[in-house]
């Protein structure tokens, strides 16, 4: 999945016009821009181990449909805020499924956009995200148990670039890196922590107004 997500967002920068003579979109401060797309959620590899390491935690990917608004400050600073429809993911134990659960993973970022001269706005960001899980489903090792998965808040990097079809509406590629964990009880019982800390692979059509 992320090698093809990756490829995907390859494909789509190195495809867009280099548009060097075309006139540059004119931002200004007070601008305001919404995109609507997809998110792929890809945890890295080996997320950890639980009950003082008998139990090795791997969490598979989620796709949702995304939101995000920006407002920028300046010309080229922006505040931005994600937010998506739930996320959800399976997560296995010692390679058998045992639970899926959802999440919710709002994050608001301050960014810089490079000025270019063309019709491509590349940016760069840092943020805080806050991730809730909820919908939480026992399954296999873990059926006839009750298992809590705490809220998580940690830092968010963030790089991509629109492209303007005009002055109102553009395409978006973007990757975020987020720090994501989350303590893990069983009945109660604290079990560990699993580390999730995922890229999340984007595209979107925005509209500047």
């Amino acid at each position: 999945m992320k090698r093809l997500s990756a490829l995907a967002l390859a494909l789509l920068v190195s495809g867009l016009p280099l548009a060097h003579a075309e006139q540059p979109v004119d931002w200004q401060a007070g601008d305001w821009q919404m995109k609507f797309g997809l998110g792929i959620v890809d945890p890295t590899s080996g997320n950890g181990s639980l009950a003082n390491g008998a139990l090795s935690t791997d969490v598979g990917s989620g796709v949702s449909p995304t939101i995000t608004v920006e407002y920028r400050v300046t010309q080229n600073f922006g505040i931005e805020l994600l937010a998506a429809l739930p996320f959800s993911h399976d997560v296995d134990l010692n390679g058998v499924e045992a639970l899926s659960t959802k999440q919710l993973p709002p994050t608001l970022s301050a960014q810089w956009h490079f000025p270019t001269a063309s019709r491509l706005d590349p940016f760069i960001g840092i943020g805080i995200n806050f991730t809730r899980f909820f919908s939480i489903e026992e399954k296999g090792p873990l059926e006839g148990t009750s298992v809590d998965l705490g809220d998580s808040w940690g830092p968010a990097l963030h790089v991509g670039v629109d492209y303007a079809f005009n002055d109102h509406w553009s395409m978006t590629g973007d990757i975020r890196w987020i720090g994501i964990s989350s303590d893990v009880k069983v009945d109660g019982v604290d079990v560990g922590t699993v580390d999730i800390d995922p890229l999340v692979y984007g595209l979107a059509v925005g509209y500047r107004f």
